[in-house]
């Protein structure tokens, strides 16, 4: 009962603040992160049970069952234009907690700079062109615990955001993250609170007077230093893992993101919350070879013709592990349908114990 009046409260908060706040705000984060995840549409929340667990629900970690994991992941985005990077370690603590450590990167590299392109005299000077680098940070700091209730798993994140365009602009970002996991007989539930009390990042602008002049001749508004609210997000989820045979396995999830920012274009909309459904499966063999497959980014879309239709975003992904070590691929994308930028994703998983080890050095 405390939980759900604490996401009704949640709720509320979320209403006051979603006149003034941007929606799509710090939605690198969105993503999603590991190509297991990617490959079953991110419907992770609830089966999430490794280092990744730092980011999809730290709840998780306390399902890790080595001494240590090392999680890292690469992709392109945009015919390789934009890079995202992500890299995370856990460990437990006791039998009964553990914590970890994520970094979030996307980045766009190599942006040319022309707003000196042209010198005080009038003339064209392409030495004048300069780059720089948009990118966005997130570091997040994770700690779980198991409930002295059976089944009953809970973690939080403390979060922080950089964000930097080149030298005109940066800003910092501070939020919390929350997350809960429950095994009731052979069903999984969860529910992860993004930003419960909102994220707030604080824009800076230096921008010197030549930059200053190029912008008031082309009729460019000055930016000023300012605040950006991103509002919670609730996500709930179910999912069961089965056995097919003594060799085959299948686990499946579904998610409901509750976004509260207003009005999106989604399955099921609303003002301000919306609801956006996802679902995953994967099929693995031995615990070595696993298949993924998975449906999302469900859109309302108009034709030429006038008529309304239901798009959705398919996912795919593939994965192996042995001896400790996960390599997994996905074949995602971002949301915006188009097959043409769909990104091939990898990621890998390092599982460390410290017994095997100190067994190696007396050996």
């Amino acid at each position: 009962m405390k939980r759900v009046l604490f996401i009704i409260l949640v709720l509320c908060v979320s209403d006051v603040f979603s006149q003034s706040a941007p929606k799509f705000s710090n939605e690198f984060l969105s993503i999603g992160v590991g190509a297991r995840a990617l490959g079953m549409s991110n419907s992770y929340i609830t089966t999430v049970n490794d280092v990744t667990s730092g980011y999809w629900n730290p709840a998780g970690l306390t399902e890790i069952k080595k001494d240590f994991q090392i999680g890292l992941m690469h992709a392109e985005y945009f015919a390789g234009i934009a890079k995202y990077d992500y890299g995370a370690f856990a460990a437990n603590i006791d039998s009964a907690s553990a914590f970890g450590f994520s970094i979030v990167r996307f980045g766009v590299d190599d942006i040319p700079n022309t707003t000196q392109l042209i010198d005080s005299d009038g003339n064209v000077d392409y030495d004048r062109i300069s780059s720089f680098s948009v990118a966005d940070y997130a570091f997040m700091f994770s700690y779980a615990r198991k409930s002295k209730i059976e089944g009953l798993r809970y973690g939080a994140n403390v979060k922080i955001i950089y964000r930097q365009v080149g030298d005109f602009a940066k800003a910092w970002g501070f939020g919390l993250d929350a997350g809960v996991q429950y095994d009731l007989k052979k069903w999984k539930l969860g529910l992860m609170a993004r930003d419960v009390t909102s994220t707030f990042n604080a824009w800076s602008f230096s921008l010197n007077q030549e930059t200053i002049d190029v912008f008031n001749a082309t009729g460019n508004e000055i930016p000023e230093n300012s605040t950006e609210i991103t509002l919670p997000k609730v996500i709930l989820g179910i999912g069961r893992e089965a056995k097919i045979s003594n060799k085959f396995n299948i686990l499946g999830e579904i998610d409901f993101d509750l976004s509260t920012d207003g009005k999106r274009n989604v399955l099921i909309t609303g003002d301000p919350v919306s609801v956006d459904p996802h679902m995953g499966i994967e099929v693995g063999y031995s615990k070595m070879v696993f298949l993924r497959l998975g449906v999302g980014n469900f859109q309302k879309v108009t034709d030429i013709l006038d008529n309304d239709k239901i798009t959705y975003q398919p996912n795919f992904g593939i994965g192996i592990q042995f001896r400790g070590i996960a390599i997994d691929y996905a074949f995602s994308d971002i949301g915006d349908q188009s097959d043409a930028l769909y990104s091939n994703i990898f990621s890998l998983r390092f599982d460390i114990n410290k017994q095997n080890h100190a067994k190696e050095r007396f050996q």
